[in-house]
């Protein structure tokens, strides 16, 4: 079994087919949106494959330390990354090809006049749980 995230992008990723702004759709797509992310989940947890996963806000704030005894240091969010994340969902499949095939139903979930939204989601997987010391490294 291998992890992998499905990342939804509020922004950054190439435009879905059905490209209309979630602010801009109805009550009702919403809810036929979300709905179809909990079937999704539910039909993984009982093929076993589902992990976690989680919707995030836009807003959030960068945080880096800055020596023993002084607060953190923060900045943000920065609004224009293109790395901004919607979500996220975590699996746990036998194979690559598996995580594909989940990504591109989970593509499908409907969107503005109940079409599905074709959206493009990021596909990453998790490294092994005792990555070797050039896997692992703090970003900078």
């Amino acid at each position: 079994m291998a992890k992998y995230l499905l990342l939804k992008h509020y922004r950054g990723a190439p435009a879905p087919a059905n490209d209309v702004p979630m602010e801009q759709w109805t009550p009702e797509e919403i809810s036929a949106h979300v709905q179809y992310m909990r079937d999704f989940a539910d039909r993984l947890v009982k093929t076993g494959e589902y992990v976690d996963g989680q919707a995030l806000a836009p807003e959030g704030t960068w945080v880096r330390y800055d020596g023993e005894g002084r607060p953190p240091v923060t900045d943000g969010p920065f609004a224009e990354t293109k790395d901004l994340i919607a979500g996220w969902t975590m699996i746990d499949v036998d194979s690559h090809e598996r995580a594909l095939e989940l990504a591109g139903e989970l593509s499908a979930a409907p969107g503005a006049g109940g079409r599905p939204i074709h959206e493009w989601l990021e596909l990453r997987p998790l490294y092994p749980a005792s990555p070797t010391a050039p896997e692992c490294h703090a970003g900078g």
